[in-house]
């Protein structure tokens, strides 16, 4: 069964949401900064902390993760710094 979303890996980044890490207080360095990209196909990647294992077994009801997923967890300040480069729907 396909699904109705895939992930296009070909996909090119295009421009950073919001600030850097290091602007919002969140990276010391730019080792290891988490980040919020828009591809150039429109959808979004997100590098953050992998919280998969510290989250699977107490998702809420109705919430699932598939094999090929992760959940990552960035702070709420890059989201808000991100909030004026995202687009409303």
């Amino acid at each position: 069964m396909t699904r109705p979303w895939e992930a296009d890996h070909q996909a090119e980044f295009r421009r950073r949401l919001g600030k850097t890490a290091a602007e919002v207080g969140d990276s010391r360095t730019t080792q290891d900064c988490p980040e919020i990209w828009e591809l150039d196909n429109g959808d979004i990647a997100v590098i953050g902390r992998d919280a998969t294992a510290a989250y699977a077994g107490r998702l809420p009801s109705g919430v699932s993760m598939g094999a090929d997923e992760r959940l990552v967890i960035i702070s709420g300040r890059l989201l808000s710094a991100a909030k004026p480069d995202i687009r409303d729907a």
